[in-house]
């Protein structure tokens, strides 16, 4: 009898489940198992739906071609700066949040106002503030000015100064996400540690490294995680900063790169798009499965 209410339990289960697996299965499992066809027929035509041969070649000629190459290297700077300073900065100002009593809430909001504010249109105002034009070399070239510093091309000047412009965009559009969800985190943590450390005595940054880390080290893996992978997916950010011709200005992402290849200037080669995406899904999957094996020895679950 128990047997039998197990299984029939167990068939519940997957009757819940279904509607799920069903939407996992033909919005990303499909098109996944798709592109990956895709990425060794070469020479497909969309029209015909036929290709002249199926192979490793498409690989070869993504991984050869230089505006891939620059994509990766955008891609790769643009993710080793952003994420650890967006998850850092956050950090630091959720810590501020979580000891300010007063007018919390009105700072927690004016915070978070970047994450529903339009990509674009935040992209229209940083391009303001750093876009040298006829009539003014911008805001952020006044005060460099100011502080006695030569103007800067920031959107169509040198390549630091491009990439400068285009991290800061994106820790600015990241970090009110990343500072809702660790001031949640600090709100949960249990003040029976910070009473009793006080209580002994314990140095505020001694209670910070061994006590509020720890405890949030949970949401900080998450926020790494996903950071990575928002980071590695960026696209509309340089869009929104250099506009579409991204190749041009020498900031595509590897996300431009797989629409320019469907869609943009150089569109209609969809095998070049697919390899191009499954090297970009290889890459992603390796650094979270990286991830994955780190958080093992820093990461506490309670």
């Amino acid at each position: 009898m128990k047997n039998d209410n197990t299984i029939t339990g167990g068939r519940k289960a997957w009757l819940y489940l279904l509607p799920a697996v069903l939407f996992l299965a033909v919005f990303l499992i499909y098109p996944l198992i798709d592109v990956f066809i895709y990425s060794f027929e070469e020479g497909y035509n969309f029209a015909s739906r036929t290709s002249y041969g199926t192979g490793g070649y498409n690989y070869s000629y993504v991984l050869h071609d230089p505006y891939f190459l620059q994509a990766v290297k955008n891609t790769f700077l643009l993710v080793i700066i952003t994420v650890p300073a967006s998850t850092g900065l956050a950090l630091l100002l959720s810590v501020a949040l979580s000891s300010v009593k007063p007018l919390r809430d009105l700072f927690q909001t004016i915070y978070f106002l970047p994450y529903v504010t339009n990509t674009l249109a935040v992209g229209l105002v940083f391009m303001i503030l750093f876009k040298k034009t006829a009539y003014s070399d911008g805001l952020v070239n006044l005060l460099i000015n100011w502080f006695g510093g030569p103007s800067v091309d920031f959107i169509d000047g040198p390549y630091w100064a491009k990439m400068t412009v285009l991290c800061l965009y994106t820790i600015w559009v990241v970090m009110p996400f990343k500072i809702l969800i660790l001031t949640s985190a600090l709100a949960s943590v249990n003040q029976s540690y910070y009473r009793a450390a006080r209580v002994d005595g314990t140095p505020k940054l001694r209670i910070f490294t061994k006590i509020t880390l720890p405890m949030i080290s949970p949401m900080l893996f998450y926020l790494v995680i996903t950071g990575f992978i928002g980071a590695f997916k960026a696209y509309s950010d340089a869009v929104a900063l250099f506009g579409t011709d991204l190749n041009a200005a020498g900031m595509n992402t590897i996300v431009g790169y797989v629409y320019d290849m469907l869609y943009g200037s150089s569109g209609g080669y969809p095998s070049y798009a697919s390899a191009a995406a499954i090297l970009l899904f290889a890459i992603v999957l390796t650094i979270t499965c990286i991830n994955l094996l780190l958080s093992r020895k820093h990461v506490h679950y309670i």
